[in-house]
């Protein structure tokens, strides 16, 4: 019961990361960094050493999955380091299947927001040019990244809160 407990106060950074992502379309670090130590600290205090490497394993699950897209300018690194600090709280295997919600959450997000913005072409266009990429070993061009003005971008933060309170409320449904 107080492992349950440690993984739900997950929900607490990410509604709020959610909410500021919403709002100014970032994530501060007086969010992020905070929230990892907690999370290493309550699954420590709470589990002990278990805990404590359960932790650690979770944040740098998050860190390492995510920094490649970070890397390649296609996610913030607010979203990089709230993935990180949620995986302190939650753990690996919790960790994963947040990230798939959080996948299937952004696809539904871009989706609506390339109908309504009536992107459809350009977007498979970089679609294509993204597979391009991908079969000649080559990095996308600058266009294909957070850096161009005129590209569509998804609160990626908003995702991953709707996805934490999912798989949480979820978790303890079956309690």
């Amino acid at each position: 019961m107080l492992k349950q407990g440690v993984w739900m106060l997950a929900t607490i950074p990410a509604v709020v990361a959610g909410w500021t992502d919403w709002q100014a379309r970032r994530i501060p670090n007086w969010l992020t960094v905070p929230a990892l130590c907690v999370g290493i600290g309550v699954n420590t205090v709470a589990l002990g050493w278990a805990g404590a490497k359960d932790a650690l394993l979770g944040a740098g699950l998050g860190l390492g999955l995510l920094l490649p897209f970070v890397l390649l300018r296609s996610l913030g690194g607010g979203d990089w380091k709230l993935v990180g600090a949620l995986g302190a709280f939650l753990g690996p295997p919790r960790l994963i299947a947040v990230l798939l919600i959080t996948v299937l959450a952004a696809g539904a997000m871009a989706a609506i927001l390339i109908v309504w913005k009536r992107r459809i072409g350009q977007t498979l266009r970089n679609l294509v040019q993204l597979l391009s990429s991908l079969f000649t070993l080559r990095l996308p061009g600058p266009e294909l990244s957070l850096d161009n003005p005129d590209s569509l971008k998804i609160p990626f933060g908003v995702a991953v809160a709707v996805a934490v309170v999912l798989y949480t409320v979820r978790q303890a449904w079956e309690v």
